[in-house]
């Protein structure tokens, strides 16, 4: 009972220190586009980038699970949760160079990237325009890293559903992101973040991730570098393409959901705390 007590108030005390450490910071872009951030903590830098519409504070199980031990930030990328919503620069390409400019804002030495599905060309497009010098690990989470045009073609298709009903859409896809049960009010939290995206650049997103479908030349410029592949099952030929484009990647599959961070939270921040040990070596 003693050692229960004693955990419980471990517990306490670091969601408390999180709770108190974390802040909501803005920076503008070079294009003058203003970004928010969530930051919390102190240490060694983690940097999440969210997919498609969603907001920083999905990552909320990895902040607070965390930031107790690391210098945790989340971007909410342009067109985005409480980031500006600008008609330009909605493509991988100028959303890299946002969150290198992020990094550079709060002067981030050797971060581990976090990019999970949109977040995984974004993440690719950094290495490829600015190199991995300054970069501690990358973790790929649940993205494409090369699309075939049969499963590019599904896209315009998907967009029309959003063009018709957005709210029906947004709602259905939000659903759809988990297999364990979440209550109906974070659904609705999520969907109605999501829906600050307008919808034409959420439509311009989308298109603007299928001007590159295949990310698999910028995995050799990862060697040295720790890298994760995290994936639900039906990604396993996704994964399959990591390892063999750069064998001294790691793959793990998770039973579960698109948002798999929040539906095995415990599994995905064991992960983050090895990469981290790996980066301090």
């Amino acid at each position: 009972m003693r050692q229960v007590v004693i955990c419980f108030l471990v517990a306490t005390s670091l969601a408390s220190f999180a709770a108190s450490n974390e802040s909501s910071g803005t920076f503008i872009t070079s294009d003058n586009i203003r970004l928010h951030y969530i930051e919390a903590g102190q240490g060694r830098a983690i940097v999440f980038v969210p997919g498609w519409t969603m907001p920083a504070d999905i990552w909320r199980p990895q902040i607070d699970a965390l930031s107790g031990k690391y210098h945790v930030v989340a971007l909410d990328p342009r067109s985005q949760g409480d980031s500006d919503k600008p008609a330009e620069g909605n493509y991988p390409g100028r959303r890299a160079q946002d969150i290198k400019e992020l990094v550079d804002h709060l002067k981030l030495e050797k971060p581990v990237l976090v990019g999970w599905s949109m977040g995984v060309p974004e993440l690719f497009s950094y290495i490829d325009q600015f190199g991995a010098a300054n970069v501690g690990g990358v973790v790929l989470v649940d993205g494409f890293v090369q699309i075939d045009t049969q499963r590019a073609g599904m896209f315009p298709q998907f967009a029309i559903q959003y063009q018709v009903d957005r709210k029906k859409a947004t709602a259905a896809f939000v659903k759809s992101m988990y297999t364990k049960p979440q209550s109906d009010a974070y659904l609705a939290k999520v969907t109605e973040a999501s829906l600050k995206t307008p919808t034409n650049s959420a439509m311009a997103l989308m298109m603007g991730s299928l001007a590159r479908l295949d990310w698999t030349d910028v995995l050799p410029k990862l060697a040295g570098v720790p890298v994760r592949y995290e994936y639900e099952p039906q990604l396993q030929s996704q994964a399959d393409v990591v390892k063999a484009k750069l064998p001294s990647a790691k793959t793990d599959v998770y039973q579960a959901g698109h948002a798999l961070f929040v539906d095995e939270p415990e599994k995905f921040n064991q992960m983050l705390e090895t990469v981290m040990a790996e980066t301090a070596k």
